[in-house]
């Protein structure tokens, strides 16, 4: 199997966990609306055909609503036959509105119960929404239409945990017009390039005994962005003065080095090394940007061709040098 169909396939499991995060995380909210919504409806079905009372109904049931936006009754045409009802009353402005078109009508609709809509921008807030829509039908089963409620992402209980990055290698394809232009191309040496040797000793230093545990490195334009553990949500930006003075050093606390990193520390240097072997691999095809984070054990390289691999450090630091000469 070839290294590029290999990251595919890493890349699909890891495709699949972000799905399967975000359907659990939709079912829940399900869970949470599926009872209302089929009280309202079993409510709304003998006043359908009376506007007043149907508005009366939606406002009044918008109270019960968990986190509803709003509340409004389509017919089966997607039309709406009511008010919006708001948390300050009722609007009649969208009486008579055509909401076929909209994402949340233009999915499968419920042949029973309740459907969740995907995700999408709202028309008027223009921000990221969702729409429950649920079935309203007669005495006899004949369906009526259909009751809307709309509910904005920021407003909503996410009950579920963090999404888990998972930690496999993936390979990304850059902006083609660099891909296309990279045989007419020749790496410029840098002002880091001549001086590499510091500059990757003075980074080593900083990660295993001063709290920098994320560093990127940009070759090319000789500098780096770091993030240090005491102050996470800031980076740093170190031009290549800073990076090839080892006093450098003294700016940053001495601090243990992590126990819960998955980059032991007697691996930094051989992954940093790694970097400068990439750098000058060849004059065409080289790298141009390396990342390294510590606690989620992963590398990040950017090359020439504007080809991206992110890679668990130990395949990174089994992969020859022959690997990589074929893979950007």
């Amino acid at each position: 199997m070839s290294h590029t169909l290999f990251a595919g396939r890493r890349m699909g499991i890891a495709q699949e966990s972000l799905r399967e995060s975000i359907a659990h995380q939709r079912e829940e909210l399900m869970d949470m609306l599926r009872g209302p919504l089929q009280r309202l409806a079993n409510r709304c079905q003998p006043v359908w055909s009376d506007r007043t009372k149907l508005d009366a109904m939606l406002l009044d049931a918008l109270k019960s609503l968990p986190y509803g936006k709003s509340l409004y009754a389509l017919d089966t045409r997607g039309i709406q036959i009511s008010s919006n009802a708001h948390a300050d009353g009722l609007k009649a402005q969208d009486f008579g509105r055509d909401r076929s078109g909209r994402p949340y009508l233009n999915q499968v609709q419920p042949c029973f119960g309740a459907l969740l809509s995907e995700a999408y921008i709202s028309e008027k807030g223009n921000r990221p929404s969702l729409t429950a829509i649920q079935i309203v039908r007669d005495a006899s089963g004949d369906v009526l239409g259909f009751i809307g409620t709309d509910f904005d992402l920021r407003d909503l209980p996410l009950t579920g945990r963090l999404y888990e990055e998972p930690v496999y290698w993936r390979q990304l394809k850059g902006d083609p017009s660099i891909r296309e232009t990279v045989f007419h191309q020749n790496r410029v040496e840098s002002a880091m390039d001549r001086q590499i040797d510091t500059v990757l000793r003075v980074v080593e230093e900083l990660m295993a005994y001063h709290g920098i545990y994320h560093v990127m490195l940009h070759f090319s334009s000789s500098r780096a962005v770091v993030w240090v553990k005491e102050d996470p949500y800031r980076y740093r930006l170190l031009d290549i003065d800073a990076l090839i003075d080892p006093n450098i050093c003294l700016a940053y606390p001495k601090v243990p080095y992590p126990e819960d990193a998955l980059v032991p520390v007697e691996s930094l240097g051989a992954v940093l090394d790694s970097f400068s072997a990439l750098r000058f691999m060849d004059d065409m095809f080289y790298l141009r940007t390396g990342t390294l984070n510590i606690f989620n054990g992963v590398v990040g390289l950017t090359f020439s061709c504007d080809g991206s691999h992110y890679v668990p450090f130990g395949e990174f630091l089994a992969a020859d040098h022959a690997f990589w000469t074929n893979s950007p």
